[in-house]
């Protein structure tokens, strides 16, 4: 099969998407298949790279300048007068027998769509975010957005949409209706390895900390979907126990919220800030602590947490059960679910946010590994970019043979 994988974002551009479909091709490839990555040029990389068994192509692109709509991200798009002839030149010389897309809001997708849609050949799409703000000005632009722009854009090619959880589910039922000829239930896939066998004593030398100081680690940038404000609140309650307890972000802070909350409830000197640190090092951060929390929005759960689990980490999240709509979720099995405030209010409530979370710190070692073997069984069985990669690969040759 002569595959094209498609997405403006691709190492060394960082990010989740990036690195699924850069997993993902390499994958296709060893797999047998041919395989062509489009995607959008990026500092000094080179316009054209052979690696890996995949051929890569970047197109010169531009920089969208940091706002808040887009969380301030490095975003970049490839929307020039020649870009069109150029992607049409490289995908007309492959001859692809079908395109996989990346984001659904990128200039590459609509491209790669309109001539897909030119030579009938079938796309599918992996929809990586939810154009979703939690601020209703935004939100109210990303639904228009959604509805003038995306939406017909996608009813023009009409694509295979990969569903990754329940959410994206719901929200594509809701935003692109009638514009996708059908859905692939397929989870975010992960390499189980990416964050074991760390060192805790080099990760508590790089934190500045000492052994015996109880670490809650929180892995990511912090955005308004994954404020960190809940666990805040819950700290007072937290420290009380624990006094020498220190929760440790490593990620951008790209909404500060959490540190204004912090300081208001006086509890700063237990909140260490680390920024964006190299992924090489986080293994050594989780090793050093007795648990992970991000997932406190009912925003879902990625692949930092199912990276977590794999490590054999216990995972503290306010999510649903049956967030990946096929593989359920066990709480106090794989991993600890933190119950919502509400039903209208699906986000951590910090009361009982810092009961589970003393809960996890009380664990006994026996309790401890039972829960780390669930865990790594639940990756392994479900989450390997291995088996996510076949699952891709199948829903390819149904859109083939149909």
């Amino acid at each position: 099969m002569r595959i094209v994988v498609v997405n403006n974002f691709f190492p060394p551009r960082p990010g989740g998407s990036s690195h699924l479909s850069e997993s993902l091709a390499i994958e296709y490839a060893r797999e047998g298949n041919e395989v062509l990555v489009l995607t959008a040029g990026y500092k000094n990389t080179p316009a054209k790279e052979e690696r890996d068994g995949l051929t890569i192509i970047r197109i010169p692109s531009w920089r969208l300048p940091k706002n808040p709509l887009s969380a301030n991200f490095d975003i970049a798009f490839t929307i020039s007068p020649r870009v069109k002839k150029r992607v049409f030149s490289v995908l007309d010389s492959f001859k692809p027998d079908i395109i996989h897309q990346h984001g659904q809001f990128f200039d590459l997708t609509w491209i790669s769509g309109w001539w897909a849609r030119k030579h009938s050949v079938p796309t599918v799409l992996s929809i990586h975010t939810r154009l979703y703000s939690p601020k209703a000005i935004n939100n109210t632009i990303f639904k228009v957005a959604d509805a003038i722009l995306v939406k017909p854009l996608m009813r023009l090619h009409k694509p295979r949409l990969v569903v990754m959880d329940e959410l994206m589910d719901k929200y594509i039922d809701k935003r692109y209706s009638g514009a996708h000829r059908a859905k692939s239930y397929i989870p975010v896939g992960i390499d189980p390895n990416a964050l074991r066998g760390g060192n805790a004593q080099k990760g508590f030398e790089r934190m500045g900390l000492s052994p015996d100081v109880p670490i809650i680690l929180s892995i990511g940038h912090v955005i308004p979907q994954r404020s960190r404000v809940a666990l805040m609140e819950a700290l007072p309650q937290i420290l009380q126990h624990y006094p020498d307890l220190k929760v440790v972000i490593v990620g951008g802070l790209h909404d500060k919220k959490f540190l204004h909350k912090a300081e208001a409830l006086g509890v700063t000197h237990a909140v260490l800030t680390l920024g964006a640190q190299p992924k090489s090092e986080i293994p050594d951060y989780l090793a050093a602590s007795k648990m992970e929390i991000h997932e406190l929005e009912g925003q879902g759960f990625g692949t930092a947490s199912l990276e977590a689990l794999a490590a054999g980490v216990p995972v503290v999240a306010c999510v649903h059960t049956h967030n990946f709509v096929e593989v359920i979720l066990e709480d106090r099995k794989h991993l600890f679910i933190t119950p919502f405030v509400n039903g209208s209010q699906v986000k951590a409530d910090p009361k009982k946010l810092a009961d589970t979370v003393i809960e996890v710190l009380r664990l006994s070692d026996e309790a401890h590994l039972a829960l780390s073997r669930a865990s790594q069984k639940l990756i392994e069985e479900n989450f390997t970019i291995h088996n996510v990669s076949k699952q891709h690969l199948e829903a390819f040759h149904q859109d083939l043979s149909s």
